[in-house]
């Protein structure tokens, strides 16, 4: 925070030294190693929206309605994920890159393959949001609770995906 006095800009701290103890300081904590792993998550989770929208678009048979629901939940829920990591990244003086992570297609839509992709990539966002946790430890208590919430998250959605797969796997 700043002050002007006299058409000068003065820091509003009364002792400069104490400037490196505010979250927002650049100086509280490096992000050199945290922006980029930051930035690769937005980028998976942004894929993560198209993945889920295409799925929802592609599935057929009985159980398409729920199915479709379900995939439709998940590219809305990826892009808030998408938006949190590039809110935290731009926080903390980062650039989120313009593009998406990469997108593999099998062109398989059987609803086995669609879980299997599904769960894929789910566990590469849970690599990564595991990868900032251990970046953030014991530098900044926010950033280990965004990634504790976010990896409890994702493994949530990979219990579901496996219940959901058991059914086209049996027999």
């Amino acid at each position: 925070m700043l002050y002007h006095r006299q058409g000068e800009r003065v820091s509003a701290w009364s002792d400069d030294t104490n400037r490196g103890t505010a979250l927002m300081d650049d100086t509280f904590i490096d992000t050199s190693d945290i922006n980029p792993v930051l930035n690769e998550v937005m980028l998976a989770e942004l894929a993560g929206v198209v993945r889920y929208t295409h799925y929802s678009l592609v599935i057929t048979g009985p159980n398409r309605l729920p199915l479709v629901a379900f995939m439709q939940e998940q590219a809305d829920e990826s892009l808030v994920h998408a938006r949190q990591a590039g809110e935290i990244l731009t926080g903390l003086g980062g650039h989120p890159t313009q593009g998406i992570g990469a997108i593999e297609e099998s062109h398989d839509h059987t609803i086995e393959n669609i879980l299997r992709e599904s769960i894929a990539h789910e566990r590469r966002a849970l690599a990564l949001y595991r990868e900032l946790l251990s970046l953030s430890e014991n530098r900044s208590v926010y950033l280990e609770e965004y990634a504790r919430t976010q990896i409890g998250q994702e493994e949530l959605h990979v219990i579901e995906m496996n219940k959901l797969l058991r059914d086209y796997t049996i027999g």
